[in-house]
């Protein structure tokens, strides 16, 4: 028996309500279409509901994505297939989107791009036009964007805005204001103005002085928080691993670099490397400049990456290198090691992200996420709600936020 999609979830199917109240009575015919739409009609559904006007219309939608190609089951209102012309896949884009949230509508489009290999209609305008765009699709367009013909470049750039915008609104406050945080919790006062006193610090640096009678610690030395001075400059470099499953990673963390080279105390770098290393630095003013100039595809060469990071750092005690890959290395995995150890060694603080996505934990090389662990760098997947947190953490030189990690 086959559930469509991915949507379909727990003891009853996430299906937009019928038009109208329904009563108690209509309970479960409510239900039997919900699982009805779910599963697809013929005989194996085994819920005997039909479906007419737009429900029949929907199902016709999702017929055209999860039905079977070569032709339609018995009992089923459509035959499935989009075709493979532009005209009948830009009928069924309005279609969903008419029928089905915008986070539904990305699932489809994603599963559509991914069973039906309609990437390549994705190099004409009007399909970009009728596509809702997502990080998703953002990194199918990188993949495809040196293939595009200049009638769709500026288009396919378009899209690319609209969601590096959203993720902008999405993150960029809650980054500077946790960075922030941690830059001025680094810039120590001895003599705070009293909004100034960090009470936690202050109170473990006089543990020595609680008196039991009074049952109070008396704080003979108070600790402060102060700006982040010049000398305080924190750099951070993102080591971006730019082969084809880490798509949604580099879409994420060009849109960090940028907020992150948009404040005045961190010196940010930002490098992408496959078999090759590119330095995309000079682009973060602009992280859709930074997307087009990435090159999805290709192998790994994670020790090459390193050894420029190592190159680039001029103070490693103030330094962050935050690598993310799926640590699949193609180069010289002794060497990757032993820059990992020398950077940690001279003061760097080493992050190893496995993704930076809502995914979860990719597919990942163990043996080499092992050997980072045991040099102290542990690798974790990391979502882009958690990054603004992991940064602070690492600037701060404490524990990471995530399981199990130190």
């Amino acid at each position: 028996m086959e559930v469509r999609g991915t949507e379909a979830r727990g003891t009853e199917p996430d299906v937009p309500e019928a038009s109208g109240t329904a009563t108690t009575a209509d309970a479960g015919q409510e239900r039997l279409r919900r699982w009805r739409l779910v599963l697809g009609g013929g005989a194996a559904d085994g819920t005997g509901h039909g479906l007419s006007g737009r429900d029949a219309a929907m199902d016709g939608a999702l017929a055209a994505l999860y039905g079977a190609p070569e032709a339609p089951r018995a009992g089923r209102e459509r035959s499935g297939g989009l075709g493979a012309s532009a005209p009948s896949v830009a009928r069924w884009l309005g279609d969903i989107r008419t029928y089905f949230p915008s986070s539904v509508v990305q699932v489809m489009q994603r599963d559509a791009i991914d069973r039906l290999g309609l990437s390549t209609l994705l190099l004409e305008p009007e399909m970009l036009e009728a596509v809702e765009a997502d990080v998703h699709l953002v990194g199918t367009l990188l993949s495809l964007h040196r293939a595009m013909p200049e009638t769709t470049k500026e288009t396919a750039r378009a899209v690319v805005r609209k969601v590096v915008e959203d993720l902008e609104k999405r993150f960029a406050g809650r980054t500077r204001a946790a960075l922030t945080g941690a830059l001025d919790r680094g810039a120590r006062l001895n003599r705070p103005r009293h909004r100034d006193i960090d009470w936690n610090r202050t109170i473990a640096a006089n543990l020595k002085h609680y008196q039991p009678e009074y049952g109070t610690v008396v704080p003979e030395r108070l600790v402060g928080y102060g700006r982040a001075s010049q000398s305080l400059r924190k750099e951070v470099i993102l080591c971006i691993d730019q082969s084809g499953s880490m798509a949604s990673s580099v879409v994420y963390a060009s849109v960090f670099g940028a907020v992150l080279a948009s404040m005045r105390s961190i010196d940010t770098r930002l490098v992408v490397f496959d078999t090759a290393v590119a330095d995309l630095t000079d682009r973060l003013d602009d992280p859709v400049d930074v997307l087009f100039g990435t090159r999805l595809g290709g192998g790994t060469d994670i020790n090459r990456a390193l050894a420029y990071c190592q190159s680039q750092i001029t103070r490693p005690t103030e330094t962050v290198v935050v690598l993310i890959s799926d640590l699949y290395e193609g180069g010289i995995r002794h060497e990757m090691l032993k820059r990992v150890a020398a950077m940690k060694a001279s003061g760097v603080r080493f992050v190893a992200l496995l993704a930076l996505s809502d995914e979860g934990t990719p597919a990942y090389d163990r043996e080499h996420a092992a050997a980072l662990a045991a040099l102290g760098a542990p690798a974790f997947a990391c979502t882009p709600d958690l990054f603004p947190e992991v940064m602070a953490a690492a600037l701060e030189k404490r524990a990471l936020p995530a399981p199990d990690v130190g």
